[in-house]
């Protein structure tokens, strides 16, 4: 089954968003691959979807951020994109309130997350904003630090508006919050599809490539569960898991009910609801630079143990 990439373009208000992905279009026109836009508008009115072209397959979010209050509209929307199009790749372009760790949940669905490869978050910063930071308030300064710290590519935007020295100044105290992410000075976002669709291909001291586990900041790990397991087992599970993983969500079979249950995490916190048909037994593990193979190896231990 072919599986479509997955970008998340960050960043806050103003910053420069649109214009990379109205860049990013016409790169991936030129090179013949087709894909779609999923757009978020805090507002009831679209600003941008004019300006995106005839042939992207585009779908509109309004009134609400994909990260709290639209998830659900999210999904359908996203199924969509996926079910009517044979897509190569979806551009999401959140609003500048979103934060990373809630947009990657909103977007990675149990349903149709096997379908989906999550290539990364590309934030754009804007120079003068990061630079002017101190003016805006603790909430507003920590959601700027939250994105520069998630992301896998910064666009450092705008850098024909600040001098050399300090751009050099603006980039040192960012690449301290993200030290692995790849910075790039830009003006008008202007940035090479083949560098971003590199981003996952560092090398590490030169020579070793990484899996793309091993240093995405924002990791999904998809699992599919082969049968049941026992409730008891699983929640032990769940009381031994890094702090690192902060979603998690999807359908899992329980020994004792013959239907499954929807399963969510949150900040340690689980919860479990009464599906009455059957559903795909997918879970989906969303944190910080997890251990994959680890994780989905002691999910079919417990698998394993239930089937003994």
């Amino acid at each position: 089954m072919k599986t479509t990439e997955v970008y998340i373009l960050g960043g806050f208000l103003g910053s420069g968003k649109t214009t990379l992905l109205r860049n990013i279009l016409k790169q991936e026109s030129e090179a013949g691959r087709k894909v779609a836009v999923l757009l978020n508008e805090l507002g009831s009115v679209s600003v941008d979807s004019g300006l995106i072209g005839d042939g992207v397959p585009l779908k509109e979010l309004f009134d609400g951020c994909i990260c709290c209050t639209i998830q659900d509209k999210l999904e359908v929307q996203l199924h969509e994109l996926l079910t009517e199009n044979e897509l190569d790749a979806v551009y999401i372009e959140t609003t500048g309130a979103a934060h990373p760790v809630e947009v990657l949940d909103g977007i990675m669905s149990p349903i149709f997350a096997k379908r989906l490869e999550y290539k990364g978050i590309i934030t754009v910063v804007d120079l003068l904003r990061w630079r002017d930071r101190e003016e805006l308030s603790p909430q507003l300064r920590q959601l700027l630090a939250e994105q520069i710290h998630h992301a896998d590519f910064i666009l450092l935007n705008k850098a024909d508006l600040v001098s050399e020295m300090e751009a050099a100044q603006l980039i040192y105290t960012i690449q301290a919050l993200n030290p692995d992410a790849v910075c790039l000075l830009t003006e008008y976002a202007a940035v090479s599809l083949t560098s971003l669709q590199q981003m996952q291909r560092k090398r590490h001291n030169g020579h070793q490539k990484l899996d793309v586990h091993d240093h995405l900041h924002l990791t999904a790990v998809v699992h599919t569960f082969e049968g049941a397991v026992v409730q008891t087992d699983f929640e032990e599970w769940l009381r031994a898991l890094p702090e690192t993983v902060y979603r998690m969500k999807g359908y899992i079979s329980f020994t004792h009910s013959q239907y499954p249950h929807l399963f969510q995490y949150s900040y340690g916190m689980p919860l479990y609801m009464n599906e009455m048909m059957k559903m795909p037994l997918n879970i989906v593990i969303i944190g910080e630079k997890l251990d994959k193979e680890m994780l989905i190896g002691q999910l079919k231990a417990l698998e394993l143990k239930a089937a003994r």
